[in-house]
């Protein structure tokens, strides 16, 4: 019931994180002037017509095979990227269920609850940076302040938590750090302004110091292996500029949940 329940809520967030990143972006290029892209108010609309999308239209993932990735009034193209959030949503959530690091007493309940509100930040801004190469910076500090504040509520009762949370901003000043220098050195040739931004969110929610070098490395890889293909057909060079955001949110995701198992696995077999 609980599976079932947290997937729902996945796919429901999943066409949030759609519609959000749409009107997040389309507000600053001010392209539909005449459609209000409130995301309190504002009702959802075909990018292409501009007409508002009905109740049917909406439903994640059955809404788009239903309309055969086509638009009802229209008849142009949906772009595959609505599906395909709603179901990553909906893992990443189900996963982060199943595999919650901490217990499920009270504290680790909230944090649960605190976790899928980052979560689906995160999912918004690899979604925004893999489009558009930018990471927003209101939704980075935002993301910041909340995680800051969650790490402050549920660790206060314990004995020496301020401990934790001395390690939790050394871990963000270990990934900003490097990738500030990166920054300063390359002149922001080799990575954008908006990773070293959201280096310090990022090494906050994976808390460690070695968690924060495991999140480079895993970032690298993944950005490795996303360029390889390009490169191999020459579509592109070493300085091409690829969205790294959403290999580092990917890989905070993974240490985050994994980290310690991946430690432990790491140390076994090392001996």
């Amino acid at each position: 019931m609980y599976i079932f329940l947290i997937s729902i809520l996945g796919l429901c967030l999943g066409s949030f994180i759609n519609a959000f990143v749409f009107r997040l972006h389309e507000k600053s290029n001010k392209k539909y002037s005449k459609v209000n892209l409130s995301i309190v108010n504002g009702r959802s609309i075909c990018p292409s017509c501009e007409h508002e999308l009905g109740p049917l239209d909406l439903v994640p993932v059955i809404g788009w095979l239903l309309l055969g990735g086509k638009c009802r009034y229209c008849s142009k193209s949906i772009s595959l990227q609505y599906p395909i959030i709603e179901l990553l949503t909906a893992l990443l959530f189900l996963f982060s269920f199943l595999y919650w690091p901490y217990d499920f007493g009270a504290s680790g309940l909230v944090l649960l609850s605190l976790w899928y509100i980052l979560l689906t930040g995160l999912i918004s801004l690899a979604l925004y940076d893999f489009k558009w190469l930018i990471l927003p910076n209101k939704l980075v500090l935002s993301l910041t302040i909340l995680w800051l504040i969650s790490l402050i509520i549920i660790n206060i009762g314990y004995h020496q938590y301020y401990m934790h949370l001395i390690l939790c901003l050394i871990s963000g000043f270990i990934i900003f750090g490097f990738f500030y220098s990166i920054f300063i050195i390359s002149e922001g040739k080799w990575i954008g302004g908006g990773d070293v931004k959201i280096g310090f969110l990022l090494g906050l929610i994976v808390a460690t110091p070695i968690n924060s070098l495991l999140v480079i490395f895993i970032a690298s890889l993944l950005g490795t292996f996303y360029s390889l293909p390009g490169m191999v057909v020459n579509k592109k060079k070493l300085s091409s500029h690829i969205p790294f955001g959403p290999f580092l949110i990917l890989a905070t995701i993974l240490i985050f949940l994994f980290g310690s198992k991946l430690i432990a696995f790491y140390s076994h077999i090392s001996i």
